[in-house]
């Protein structure tokens, strides 16, 4: 029998390539799925939301300036280091989702292969989506997809890691930088995932998460005049359309799930991408 005592964990946010603590000092605690202790996790305030907007803008113009070739390599890097670590996923979404430890590691693969999925997507778009367009004149005339700037992801609640994934990496693909809210009750798979963005090869603002509630950061971010786009998965009914009308004043792209928790292992198909990209047309003169 050991008779250790266990090293009980407070986690931080992750903004802008640090892990600073909440600059409010509230924490609140994270119980497993039958009620147990696990850790402790940062209660992000209103000014921890604000400044991981900051980050995100900061990292925008690299980010998005990057080759979408780039992007992928970047984000297939993420999916090497995922799979390292995949045990301690595991061993997450089991004690946080209540999975037994074969799906649990379903969900941990299925994860994985999700951000392979869109990883493989960022040099692809622009030849799926872009164009060129039939004109009366000696012009040569091209539709490019472009990414739309920050983009605030208010993380599933239930699926902590699959879901997280599903909303997370199609925004990064796209060249967009991101504001993630965790799961409020279920936050441990994302703070590893924040670990994991920080030792790939993501650059510093590219993806920023926060932990607590999202029915309060929500607002902040749908309302700040410095986010492009919101997606609102972890959200639902009231919140959602709330939040929705919120969004409307500052004119952002929104991403409404209609479901309350949707199959996150159904295809991803492309819907969650086209939301947050800019179609740019581009007139040139033809030479002779």
């Amino acid at each position: 029998m050991s008779d250790r005592l266990a090293v009980r964990k407070t986690y931080k946010l992750y903004v802008g390539g640090t892990f600073p603590r909440s600059e409010s000092g509230r924490t609140y605690e994270v119980a497993d799925s039958r009620g147990r202790f696990v850790a402790n996790a940062a209660r992000a305030s209103r000014k921890d939301a604000r400044d991981a907007v900051v980050a995100a803008r900061g990292a925008f113009g690299k980010w998005s300036g990057a080759t979408a070739y780039n992007r992928g390599q970047v984000l297939y890097r993420v999916a090497e280091v995922m799979e390292g670590r995949a045990a301690q996923f595991a061993d997450e979404v089991a004690a946080g989702e209540g999975l037994s430890a074969t799906k649990a590691r379903a969900a941990v693969d299925a994860a994985i292969d999700r951000w392979v999925w869109y990883a493989g997507w960022t040099d692809k778009l622009a030849a799926v989506l872009g164009g060129t367009n039939p004109v009366a004149g000696p012009y040569f005339d091209f539709s490019i997809p472009e990414p739309s700037g920050v983009v605030a992801v208010l993380a599933p609640q239930r699926s902590s890691l699959l879901g997280l994934v599903s909303v997370l990496a199609p925004v990064l693909a796209t060249g967009c930088t991101a504001v993630v809210v965790s799961s409020l009750d279920r936050p441990l798979p994302a703070i590893t995932l924040s670990e994991v963005l920080a030792t790939s090869d993501v650059p510093g603002g590219v993806a920023n998460l926060l932990t607590g509630d999202a029915v309060e950061i929500g607002p902040w971010l749908a309302e700040h005049a410095d986010v492009d786009g919101i997606d609102l998965a972890g959200t639902s009914g009231a919140v959602a359309m709330e939040l929705e009308r919120s969004a409307a004043g500052t004119l952002k792209r929104v991403l409404r799930t209609t479901a309350e928790e949707p199959d996150w292992t159904a295809d991803p198909g492309l819907h969650r991408m086209t939301p947050f990209l800019e179609t740019k047309t581009v007139w040139h003169p033809i030479g002779l």
